[in-house]
């Protein structure tokens, strides 16, 4: 079992960089695919960026290509993600999730964080 804490958010200018963490409990993280998901008000959550267990693949959705990156260190149980270039449409909650199979469908995502408020101003 994992448990996450994510952390990093704030209120930001468009065109600023911020960086969110997400720190894992349990010594198995390093098994599980990892994910940044967001959430904006009446919307669906949907999949931001995510890392393979060992970091070697990483895949994004169009929104963010180019602007954020996601990465992990194994021996902190920690994943994060850069972003850049900060859009009024990047504003949401932000969720890491833990999966056993990396691919972008939050359903199969075990174990989630309680999420980190990123606000944009423009």
């Amino acid at each position: 079992q994992v448990q996450l804490v994510e952390s990093g958010g704030g209120l930001v200018q468009a065109g600023d960089s911020l960086r969110l963490s997400c720190s894992a409990s349990g010594r198995t993280f390093s098994t599980y695919a990892m994910g940044w998901f967001r959430q904006a008000p009446g919307k669906e959550r949907e999949f931001v960026a995510g890392i393979s267990w060992n970091g070697g693949t990483t895949n994004y959705a169009d929104s963010v290509k180019g602007r954020f990156t996601i990465s992990r260190d194994n021996a902190k149980n920690t994943v994060w993600l850069q972003m850049n270039s900060l859009k009024p449409e990047d504003a949401a909650v932000y969720y890491c999730a833990a999966s056993n199979v990396f691919l972008t469908t939050p359903r199969v995502y075990s174990y989630w964080g309680q999420g980190t408020q990123v606000t944009v101003s423009s």
